[in-house]
């Protein structure tokens, strides 16, 4: 008998809270959301933040997402008239921010919207009504009275390209929507618990900020002129207040690290059109694994100087296809005219319903001599997860490629006396399996060390890379599959081979399904079902470590393969 799970209400809450005596922050919680954008696995849920702040005049900053119609539309009533809201504030147009914006000005049509230039012509094409407005651009200011003057910080990139950020002058607050946020959903309106955030702090910034840590850093040094920061008022998870500086710090660090690759990519979508938007995430997330710096820019709002001069520092360029619209078409040819030979060009359908024909265009990139990346990836359907995970497959795959030479080159230098001696280090054969919904990953590992009795648990070394790094987050479970010495030759051959993005790494081999659902190979010596409960960081590779809950050895004779290497600096 199998059981079926009871279909459940989504939990969906709305918190209130001041900031000061004239700031208030309207939080909608999303308990349960455990997928967002179907890309990005979430474990803690979401929230989308709101702020209204009162002065002589009254500003609200960002909405919600509709999902929070009723919710949020009665949460704000109860707080004030929206007829006596005097401006709306857009830091950007991502609609879990302004999902509600058409509400909003239907209760209140007085309101001016206050946002970057981008983000107005964005608004135009989906609030099917004339609103009044204000364009801002850096260093602009609004003043609401009462000391509240607001400071408009161009964040463009952070995630979108009609990104910006408000800071009050009267309480040193800075509102940042998707910059400096993560979903992570709790009662507790700040980030006191660092420990229990950092996690969904950096997953966060690894999936939507990474990709983008060249227009981090430029953000960051803007907010570098404006006053002292007391806090940041973000638009997803806890506000930063206790651990600030420290959280600032990492942005920073991380933002500089991804900065450093030798080796750029050009990724080119239009981010209100289809799920262009969406699928370059998934690419870049799988690009930036490798260490090579990413640069995206939406075709739609770009200066057709800044595309030529992406594209002429690039070695790989990734073209989302956009729509047959005519400010496109002028930078789709600015791309085509500033390409030079033996760049990768690698290509994606966006499903928007009006795409540019991605053959004909991939011949042009072709025939002046680019190399195909990867296969085109086409859409006859909404995404799935399988999609999500070829995209990001597919940007790994072209990162390992940009950054072979160069693991090569570091590989002959490093050859010392201590290589010689970190490679007496030895470890035993296996291989990790992992199933998630309708997403599957296999690895040999040989970094492999038992960590703990009770309960038992092991840990991993995963090189960041790797396919398989993004199925063994915390929660997910996976299998260690233990070989056997002298009977692991086929499937070492067999899963050390180069699979293409998305292929199947178990056509061929006989396995069985774990109890949590996992593969199990049925020629291994022994198994072991594990739950991944911490992850902790060490350089290139992320160090998993994994609680067992279930196992069996299949041959209480047999021996566990040994791996012995001659050097430390590869495996």
């Amino acid at each position: 008998m199998v059981a079926t799970p009871i279909k459940t209400e989504k939990r969906l809450t709305i918190q209130t809270a001041n900031l000061s005596d004239d700031i208030t922050a309207i939080r909608s919680l999303d308990w349960d959301r455990d997928r967002f954008d179907i890309e990005f696995g979430l474990q803690n849920g979401t929230t989308y933040n709101s702020y209204l702040i009162r002065g002589e005049k009254i500003a609200l900053v960002d909405t919600s997402h509709a999902k929070f119609r009723q919710l949020y539309i009665d949460t704000l009533t109860g707080l004030i008239d929206p007829t006596q809201i005097d401006y709306l504030i857009i830091s950007h147009t991502e609609p879990d921010h302004s999902g509600l914006v058409q509400d909003i000005l239907q209760l209140a049509p007085q309101i001016t919207v206050v946002a970057a230039k981008v983000a107005i012509q964005f608004l135009e094409g989906f609030v099917h009504q004339p609103f009044k407005r204000e364009i801002v651009k850096n260093g602009d200011r609004l003043d609401l009275g009462n000391g509240h003057v607001l400071e408009f910080v161009n964040a463009p990139n952070l995630h979108w390209p009609d990104t910006i950020f408000s800071y009050d002058h009267g309480s040193g607050i800075l509102f940042t929507c998707d910059a400096f946020g993560m979903h992570y959903c709790s009662d507790h309106l700040f980030d006191e618990d660092l420990k229990a955030i950092e996690e969904d702090y950096y997953f966060y910034y690894e999936c939507l900020m990474a990709p983008n840590a060249r227009s981090v850093l430029s953000a960051m040094k803007r907010m570098e002129a404006l006053g002292v920061i007391n806090m940041i008022a973000n638009g997803h998870g806890p506000l930063l207040k206790y651990n600030l500086h420290e959280l600032l710090r990492r942005y920073r660090h991380w933002s500089q690290e991804q900065s450093k690759g030798e080796k750029t990519v050009a990724v080119f979508y239009v981010s209100d059109y289809g799920y262009s938007d969406r699928l370059s995430q998934a690419i870049t997330k799988g690009l930036t694994k490798t260490g090579v710096a990413v640069e995206m820019m939406d075709l739609k709002s770009a200066d057709p100087q800044e595309v030529r001069e992406l594209v002429g520092r690039s070695e790989g360029i990734i073209l989302g296809m956009p729509p047959t619209q005519k400010e496109i078409t002028t930078n789709l040819n600015t791309i085509l005219a500033a390409i030079h030979d033996k760049q990768y060009i690698g290509m994606f359908e966006s499903f928007g319903g009006d795409d540019e024909p991605i053959f004909p265009l991939q011949r042009k990139f072709i025939d002046n001599g680019l190399v195909q990346a990867f296969k085109p990836i086409r859409l006859s359907e909404a995404p799935t997860e399988a999609v999500y995970q070829l995209c990001e497959e597919s940007g790994t795959d072209l990162g390992q490629t940009l950054t072979q030479d160069k693991k090569v080159k570091q590989r002959k230098l490093q050859d010392t006396d201590l290589d010689k001696a970190m490679g007496r280090i030895s470890g035993g054969l296996y291989l990790i399996t992992a199933k998630k919904g309708e997403l599957s990953g296999a690895m040999i590992a040989s970094w492999v060390t038992q960590a703990s009795f009770d309960p038992p648990g092991f840990t991993v070394a995963v090189a960041k890379d790797r396919a398989i790094e993004s199925l063994l987050q915390v929660h997910d479970t996976f299998v260690l599959n233990i070989l056997e010495e002298g009977n692991y030759q086929p499937l070492m051959k067999h899963f050390l081979k180069r699979f293409s993005p998305g292929e199947d790494r178990f056509a061929g081999v006989k396995t069985q399904a774990a109890v949590n659902g996992s593969p199990i190979l049925s020629d291994a010596l022994a198994y072991l079902e594990c739950e991944v409960v911490s992850r902790m960081e060490c350089s290139d590779h992320w160090l998993v470590y994994g609680k067992v809950t279930n196992g069996r050895v299949s041959n209480p004779e047999g021996l566990t393969a040994v791996h012995h290497r001659k050097v430390g600096n590869y495996y």
